[in-house]
């Protein structure tokens, strides 16, 4: 629920501090006096677009935050954790709008786009007021109410999951009939290709061992003449070779250590040079031995690497991925040889995941349009008691085409008086109307919440007396499940918080500030009073005042 509210610089609020509690809490005041600059400060918060002209005169920017502890809202803590926003139980939205129109979003600290911070304050709040983005306009909404009514959330987004596998079931389905109407073709050129590379047969890392291969033999008589040369001065020369040479550094050695031991070691690297010299010599002669001018088998060699580069251009692949090329063709034709059982099994999947979907759907249809009657007829009470004798709400469930929400079209359709059909609430319901409906329906869902808070902005507009009262008890009956904050002008409805807060303003010769503060008993009784009318306050107006306070805290 909503623990804190610090608003600064905002429209005529200089710094504003308000701790909501659980329950119903009433902010009531003069009309002017600024109370519906909290509900604009908040909704800020939640996403809605800024605008400069909420900045206060002479000020850089606005502020806005709004702490709310989610220790008991699993979906809201699933949302954080899943983009790694959590903060423990607490969750902080903090909004700014500069002089210059710019502003940006928070969550916990982490900037944030606004489609976010929408999406999270969904769960998180919901404003109920008589403007047009009221969630009582979305048929979406309407069916999630109607979903929560019913208790079948959870078979909701069981469908919804069966509508995912059904899809993709079917996309890949689609996808194997397009390739099935071109499979003849494909397979007729990939045989032609998998052809070419069977009578290749080029081997796992056979490309590399060409390559030396027509190295070694494109220069066989270079290699020759060098070898030769290397024996020769090495160990097979006449005169001078590096053994003859060794071999007279070994001799002088041997005679200088009959002087001094200590020449040993030396004497010792210059023999294993020595034997060294021998060893390099008698591997070239065995090299030699195996090398041979060969002209017919670097033909050979050099026909077959001319083969394989040929193959690799004409398939568009790296010489060196000619192998893998082989394979994954072969592997392809295999399939499309196999390609009826493919489809066959392709098919069944899709037949498994339709009926699956149809099955969970028509489970769905069930409940709605059993819970449908039962929610239509409690709404039809809660009018009357709210003073809307004549209006009628009907919650309508409709065959609708498959879909992610099920086969129904979810839709209230309202008729505010006798003699006018039915139309979507939405074009039909005034802002007033649109208010008591959605406390109607609020209340009678209480017990089925998912949003902790709700805030209702003049609930009880053209309503008063008995009518009143009944929507201050409604109000607090729905206190006792959900966290509510209501502005009202109605002393009947303030009368029922459980806390109940004043907005006033000051003004002085150039500025005009906003206020809020939580009412003690005495001054709650005051403002009952003002709330009741008159110029003058009497002893019998505050009299009423006090005994209307004590009613409505009497209340269950």
């Amino acid at each position: 629920m909503l623990t804190h509210l610090s608003v600064r610089h905002f429209a005529t609020v200089d710094q504003l501090e308000l701790e909501p509690e659980s329950g119903l809490t009433v902010i009531s005041g003069e009309t002017g006096a600024g109370k519906s600059v909290l509900i604009d400060a908040l909704s800020l918060t939640l996403g809605e677009r800024a605008d400069s002209a909420v900045v206060r005169p002479g000020c850089e920017r606005a502020e806005v935050l709004a702490s709310f502890t989610v220790a008991n809202h699993a979906q809201a803590r699933a949302w954080l954790e899943e983009r790694e926003l959590d903060n423990g139980d607490d969750c902080l939205l903090r909004r700014t709008v500069r002089a210059d129109g710019r502003s940006r979003a928070y969550i916990n600290g982490t900037p944030a786009p606004l489609a976010d911070v929408r999406q999270l304050g969904e769960l998180l709040i919901s404003i109920h007021s008589q403007h047009e983005h009221q969630a009582l306009l979305h048929r979406d909404t309407h069916r999630q109410l109607l979903d929560n009514f019913a208790g079948a959330s959870d078979l909701a987004a069981s469908v919804r999951n069966a509508w995912r596998q059904w899809q993709q079931a079917r996309q890949e389905h689609d996808q194997a009939l397009t390739g099935a109407r071109e499979q003849n073709e494909r397979q007729e050129l990939l045989r032609f290709q998998l052809d070419e590379l069977d009578a290749l047969s080029l081997a796992e890392g056979e490309l590399a061992e060409l390559d030396q291969e027509q190295q070694r033999l494109g220069h066989a008589d270079a290699l020759i003449r060098l070898c030769q040369q290397s024996v020769a001065a090495l160990y097979d020369g006449e005169e001078g070779t590096c053994n003859d040479q060794l071999g007279q550094i070994r001799h002088w050695l041997e005679e200088a250590r009959d002087h001094d031991n200590a020449l040993s070691e030396a004497l010792d690297t210059v023999e294993s040079a020595r034997l060294q010299v021998e060893a390099a010599a008698e591997a070239l002669r065995h090299y030699l031995d195996r090398l041979d001018l060969d002209p017919e088998r670097l033909a050979q060699v050099e026909e077959r690497l001319g083969q394989a580069y040929s193959l690799a251009r004409k398939h568009r692949v790296r010489p060196e991925e000619l192998v893998e090329h082989h394979q994954q063709l072969a592997r392809e034709v295999d399939t499309l040889e196999h390609f009826d059982e493919h489809l066959e099994a392709l098919a069944k999947a899709e037949q498994d995941a339709q009926e699956h979907y149809m099955s969970e759907a028509r489970k769905l249809s069930k409940a709605r349009k059993t819970a449908a009657t039962t929610l239509t007829r409690q709404i039809a009470t809660q009018l009357k008691a709210l003073g809307m004798k004549a209006a009628r709400l009907e919650t309508v469930v409709e065959d609708d085409s498959p879909g992610a929400e099920g086969l129904d079209l979810v839709e209230f359709r309202f008729s505010a008086n006798p003699g006018q059909p039915l139309r979507p609430l939405a074009k039909v319901a005034s802002g007033g109307e649109l208010s008591r409906v959605s406390l109607a329906i609020q209340v009678i869902c209480a017990r089925n919440l998912t949003v902790p808070s709700l805030v209702f902005d003049e609930v009880d507009v053209g309503v008063g007396g008995g009518v009143a009262e009944i929507v201050g008890r409604l109000l607090r009956e729905l206190g006792e499940h959900a966290q509510i904050l209501c502005i009202t002008h109605q002393a009947q409805v303030a009368s029922q918080g459980h806390q109940h807060w004043q907005v006033h303003k000051i003004q002085g010769k150039s500025t005009t500030r906003t206020r809020i503060q939580p009412l003690a008993p005495d001054a709650r009784v005051e403002e009952l009073a003002r709330m009741l009318g008159g110029v003058e306050i009497t002893d019998s107006t505050l009299a009423h005042a006090r005994e209307m306070l004590e009613k409505g805290q009497e209340v269950a």
